[in-house]
């Protein structure tokens, strides 16, 4: 479903989203960039690339790959890609099931995409999978904190959630289906809406 409307939403993504999000897009960029080891020569994956936004802002050096559901939006996307001088390759697929191999990239960027697929846990789950023990997930999205009643987000939630984006996606829930993960930073944005998240793997989970 989400893939379709996104088809028809890709001309208009855009103009509502670039310029509300790109601050926020640019600070998440820039903790990247300052990850330990910096990211010359790092392999990262932009998980949800969309129509490639964040491309502009991607720090140097590194090599990336981004992929994305919907065929609309990574045209986009390429568009973006030849435009620029970054090492990225584009690929279609879904960020709840990635076709890479376990510890493949040493950092993943999720931005505005956990609390829009079906089950955010998965796509998270899928992200530490192919993240190296020690790297770095870094998340802009919207989230509700454990007890917060935001009745008009939850009652738009289940309508919204089909043709764009969740509004009741509680983040602290999504962590705790993925152990091998633990919170760096968490900064509320626009009023605590939003949230810039970065998480760590952790190189030796604890077996149950």
């Amino acid at each position: 479903m989400l893939r379709y409307s996104y088809t028809l939403l890709a001309p208009l993504y855009d103009l509502i989203v670039a310029r509300a999000s790109r601050r926020w897009r640019q600070e998440s960029l820039a903790a990247l960039a300052q990850m330990p080891g910096g990211v010359n020569g790092k392999r990262i994956l932009v998980a949800g690339i969309g129509s490639g936004l964040d491309i502009p802002d991607l720090p140097q050096g590194a090599h990336y790959t981004g992929i994305d559901i919907t065929p609309a939006m990574l045209r986009r996307a390429q568009q973006r890609a030849a435009q620029g001088d970054r090492a990225i390759a584009l690929e279609i697929g879904d960020v709840m099931a990635l076709p890479y191999a376990d510890a493949s990239f040493d950092a993943v960027v999720m931005h505005l995409i956990v609390a829009v697929v079906p089950n955010p846990a998965r796509a998270l789950g899928e992200a530490a999978r192919v993240l190296r023990p020690g790297g770095r997930i870094f998340i802009l999205d919207k989230f509700l904190r454990p007890g917060q009643r935001a009745p008009l987000r939850r009652l738009l939630s289940p309508l919204l959630g089909r043709i764009a984006t969740r509004t009741d996606v509680v983040f602290e829930h999504v962590l705790a289906a993925v152990p091998s993960l633990h919170v760096v930073s968490d900064i509320a944005l626009n009023g605590g809406w939003f949230r810039r998240i970065v998480l760590g793997k952790i190189s030796c989970p604890d077996v149950a």
